[in-house]
């Protein structure tokens, strides 16, 4: 034992002084004046030292590096209207709650965006011309299986006919738009799927927007926030827990209005987000929705850390745990979906491409093991499907995966009806 701390002893010092001894030689070797050598030396210290010791111990700092909520892309994007995204039929709104721990409301700025079948019946009330029709078609080979989706009872759009042929109607109106978007919601059996995107940027993020437009295309009504700090919601600086809890506000609201199937999306940060949320649900006793997806996932917080791109100068020295890892988890900034994936029994479909170096594959793949290992054997069953790196998807373009919708109907429709 003593011998192995001897041996843990020397590689650390080693590590420690290896580029502050390199820089000495250079001086020693004359390669270098002393003042070089001196600002070299400071140098390091300040960027290997003293800014990890400062991550240490700022709360603020390590929130703002995970969440990333200072980057915003693209640019003089407009939230409050969709449509300059390329979302037509795609209400904005906030749902707003109280947050009980912190004593505050939290304002959640959502989309909701209708599916292609109701778009194309009430294209004309909805003031949809024939272009933008015929770009919001599901793709050809997967056709007669969306249509399969497709509601086909007539009677059930009554409601929704009745409010398209209001008097003086008026879809800029709120409160219009609200009574229309809430009764395609009841009125329809169309399934629901409640997106929650990953760190930077917001809801509008292109790559997400092509994501809606996949699933909408397949018939799905997609639902889609931003957590507090991000977008146009709450100016509030976010942790796990509060963004699990807006997740949860969101996914309530939607609950409250339909009884349509309802699954997780979860990408990236989102995928920590939903396991934590179907977690919770779990605890408090509340029925969770049908399935969930987590596309690029990471096992925890911890793990994604060492991997990230971002930690490449930090990773290998020996107070990283020390400085970086171990006070966000002291912080509870985990996102364990290792752990929480044994909580809850939801069946799950695992996406990840080989060549993302943001989450790495082994990490996504290292999840999937870890739930064939602890989740029960009557629970819900977990798929996993990789994308090969000469695809070059990378983190943010599964969504551009010719065989992702034949994928996404065959799990989401073999799990449609089942109770776990």
């Amino acid at each position: 034992m003593a011998l192995i701390d001897i041996d843990l002893i020397t590689a650390t010092l080693f590590k420690t002084l290896v580029i502050p001894g390199i820089i000495t030689t250079l001086w020693l070797s004359d390669l270098i004046c002393l003042t070089t050598c001196k600002i070299c030396i400071l140098v390091f210290v300040i960027i290997f030292i003293v800014l990890p010791l400062i991550f240490k111990f700022s709360f603020a700092l390590q929130k703002s590096i995970l969440f990333l909520t200072f980057i915003s892309y693209p640019p003089n994007l407009d939230l409050k209207r969709p449509e300059k995204s390329g979302l037509y039929a795609t209400r904005n709104f906030f749902v707003t709650y109280r947050d009980q721990e912190e004593d505050i409301d939290v304002d959640v700025a959502v989309w909701h965006v209708l599916p292609n079948d109701l778009v194309r019946r009430f294209a004309k009330e909805l003031q949809i011309d024939e272009p933008t029709l015929s770009n919001m078609t599901a793709p050809e080979d997967v056709r007669e299986k969306v249509d399969a989706i497709a509601t086909k009872d007539s009677s059930q759009y009554r409601e929704i006919e009745r409010i398209l042929h209001r008097p003086n109607l008026n879809l800029d109106d709120s409160a219009t738009q609200k009574d229309l978007f809430e009764e395609t919601l009841r009125a329809t059996t169309n399934d629901i799927v409640l997106y929650l995107h990953g760190n930077t940027a917001s809801r509008g993020a292109s790559h997400r927007v092509d994501l809606y437009k996949l699933l909408r295309s397949l018939n799905y009504h997609v639902v889609t926030l931003d957590y507090r700090g991000y977008g146009d919601s709450a100016n509030i600086s976010p942790t796990e827990r509060g963004v699990v809890y807006d997740a949860l506000a969101v996914y309530q609201y939607i609950t409250s209005i339909s009884k349509n199937p309802v699954y997780l999306w979860g990408h990236s940060l989102g995928t920590g987000v939903a396991t934590h949320l179907l977690s919770l649900l779990t605890d408090m006793s509340l029925p969770g929705p049908k399935a969930v997806v987590l596309e690029s996932p990471f096992n925890n917080i911890r793990e994604e850390i060492c991997a990230h791109p971002f930690s490449k100068l930090y990773r290998h020295l020996p107070w990283f745990d020390y400085t970086i890892s171990s006070p966000m988890y002291a912080n509870e900034l985990r996102f364990e979906s290792d752990q929480h994936i044994a909580e809850f029994r939801q069946p799950v479909l695992i996406l990840h491409a080989e060549d993302d170096h943001v989450v790495p594959f082994n990490l996504g793949y290292k999840l999937y093991r870890t739930a064939l290992d602890t989740r029960g054997k009557s629970w819900g069953p977990i798929e996993f499907h990789r994308f090969e790196k000469t695809s070059h998807y990378g983190h943010r373009y599964i969504c551009r995966a010719p065989n992702l919708p034949e994928i996404v109907i065959h799990f989401f429709r073999t799990y449609r009806n089942e109770q776990y």
